[in-house]
């Protein structure tokens, strides 16, 4: 398994499908800020459109355009147009999946929805993110896969068979990996974690931290799985992700150990032996200091 997918294992990534708008001439929607851990995105499955995001350059929207908002950021769907006004809008509730309308000639169709993540595991990850990523998944991906991943969201909204929310979890999640892929393959990607996760050798490294986080790592053996010298890999490594290799694996061996608390009944003492501690006492420091609260604190919660 590679880092990222380790990584989005543990921030227990939830897709919601919330609505469909189909609007034409003037619009103007409002969406309010949401709290941590939920991250409101848009599919556009036709049309054009544009949004609005406080202190930001608007976000021009195209067909097969994804939009994710990691911070949970308030921003406006508009018209192409830009309007600050328009028709009053109808929610129809008739179907399985609530369709937002103004009557007009539909020159904008997108769903709405939100990824929920582990409030404690997104801050750390998203924090250096933009405020909006976008990614075209018909230039991306092809058109084909556009039309497949809409024409499976439609199915399975509309019909709520057996295993409907299983479908569309795995299907968000895979929207959201494309966005994270577009924004890291971009230079102007600011140095994170998430940064360190796109580098190909680099990310060997996080992978084995990730898998045996009870080994007594040093630079020098994080190095050989990269395939670097220890200088060049410490180097690298700090410039990428903007945190040296010792804080990094503190982080992950905290996250990790907070999956085997909410996953499992293991004492706080055998989780802290499983993430390389021998002193519960160190761990539990360790584990406020990353998490803001005490192992039995965050398993209670």
């Amino acid at each position: 398994m590679d880092a990222l997918t380790r990584v989005l294992e543990l921030m227990r990534m939830q897709g919601v499908l919330d609505l469909r708008c189909q609007v034409g001439g003037a619009f103007d929607i409002d969406h309010d800020p949401l709290p941590s851990g939920e991250a409101p995105f848009h599919l556009v499955l036709s049309g054009a459109g544009r949004i609005e995001l406080p202190g930001s350059p608007p976000v021009e929207l195209h067909a097969g355009d994804l939009v994710v908002m990691p911070h949970g950021a308030s921003h406006r769907v508009v018209d192409a147009g830009g309007a600050t006004s328009g028709k009053t809008m109808a929610l129809d509730t008739s179907g399985l999946m609530p369709v937002r309308r103004n009557g007009e000639h539909v020159s904008l169709d997108i769903l709405c929805g939100r990824f929920l993540f582990a409030p404690e595991v997104s801050r750390w990850l998203f924090e250096p993110l933009p405020p909006a990523l976008q990614v075209n998944l018909s230039t991306t991906h092809g058109l084909d896969a556009l039309s497949g991943i809409v024409a499976v969201f439609r199915d399975e909204v509309a019909r709520q068979p057996p295993g409907a929310m299983a479908v569309v979890t795995a299907l968000t999640q895979a929207l959201f990996v494309f966005a994270l892929r577009e924004h890291l393959e971009d230079a102007r990607a600011l140095p994170s974690f998430l940064a360190l996760l796109a580098d190909p050798r680099l990310s060997r490294a996080v992978t084995a931290m990730m898998k045996e986080p009870e080994r007594e790592w040093t630079v020098s053996s994080l190095a050989e799985h990269a395939a670097m010298s220890r200088a060049t890999f410490a180097r690298h490594f700090e410039a990428r992700a903007n945190m040296a290799p010792h804080e990094t694996l503190t982080l992950l061996r905290m996250h990790l150990a907070g999956e085997l608390l909410r996953r499992t009944n293991l004492s706080a003492g055998a989780i802290a032996d499983r993430v390389g501690y021998r002193s519960e006492s160190a761990f539990g420091k360790a584990f406020v200091r990353a998490m803001g609260q005490t192992p039995a604190r965050y398993r209670r919660r």
